[in-house]
């Protein structure tokens, strides 16, 4: 059983990012090991949803987690809708595979007096590093945009008089994000720093030796710099993005403009930042009421 023409399908077609190409390879390969090595199946036409149904069993019996599972439950259904459009298949199995439930996890987010802490208070160093480093978390927390987009930010992105970002987001898909007029001005001030370092490079975000930026480096400085405010477990540039559209939902942004910044396809995405407000809602109701 060969995938490769899914995988070519995934990344040429729907333009999947690399990451969710990579993960729905690897969710497939794993499959295959499994069929052949339980029932010695190597033919996708002779695996009916029995054989699948005993995949996820035995995950679920590894302790891998609902979410997991379900991931690699979405990627068997796009697999096996692949086929039926290439006509391998007749029948869809996966009609009949049910997906185990997975308890919902609220969103890590930083308090707004953490992260005021953080922009107002820690003293980040005057070196071209230091301004980047303060720019990159300002820019995150400012804009809700991914890590990806961030570090794929060219300069012909900035539209200095309309005061927006452009960013390329999944799925090829072109947003434009809303910058105040003091990010603005830091900005300027960056470039300038910039010029100094490298002036051929289109890339917005660069090292001190001129490089583009790698997905690791940030995440090792956007981890370092919350480390000194929070104590939250997991902190990285998706906190920063969960931070974002939390204290914007908080301070009464409409959800669907909280959706069309954070660029996601649809509501349902958003919606997951409303659970985490009633939970506020609830603490401070338990600890105010003198009933609660």
């Amino acid at each position: 059983m060969q995938h490769k023409g899914f995988i070519d399908y995934l990344q040429f077609e729907k333009r999947f990012s690399k990451h969710t190409v990579v993960a729905y390879s690897n969710d497939l390969v794993q499959f295959y090991a499994y069929l052949k090595k339980e029932y010695e199946l190597d033919d996708i036409k002779q695996v009916s949803h029995t054989f699948i149904r005993s995949w996820v069993v035995q995950l679920l019996e590894q302790k891998i987690s609902p979410r997991s599972v379900n991931r690699k439950i979405t990627t068997l259904k796009s697999y096996y809708k692949y086929l039926l459009q290439q006509r391998v298949l007749d029948v869809n199995p996966m009609l009949k595979i049910v997906s185990p439930k997975s308890a919902k996890r609220l969103p890590v987010f930083v308090e707004k007096v953490k992260m005021n802490q953080l922009l107002d208070t820690v003293e980040f160093d005057e070196s071209f590093d230091g301004v980047r480093d303060k720019l990159m978390i300002e820019l995150f927390y400012a804009s809700g945009m991914r890590l990806s987009e961030l570090i794929n930010i060219q300069l012909s992105d900035l539209d200095v008089y309309n005061n927006t970002i452009k960013v390329l987001g999944k799925r090829n898909k072109e947003r434009s994000i809303p910058i105040t007029l003091e990010l603005q001005k830091k900005i300027s001030a960056y470039i300038l720093l910039r010029s100094q370092i490298v002036n051929t490079s289109n890339t917005f975000f660069i090292s001190g030796k001129g490089e583009a930026l790698y997905t690791k480096f940030v995440y090792r400085k956007i981890n370092a710099y919350l480390g000194m405010v929070t104590t939250i477990e997991k902190k990285s540039p998706h906190v920063l993005r969960h931070t974002f559209a939390t204290h914007m939902l908080e301070n009464g942004a409409e959800l669907n403009a909280i959706k069309e910044l954070l660029g996601h396809a649809s509501l349902s995405a958003t919606q997951v930042y409303t659970h985490n407000t009633i939970e506020k809602l609830k603490n401070i109701h338990k600890k105010a009421h003198p009933k609660a």
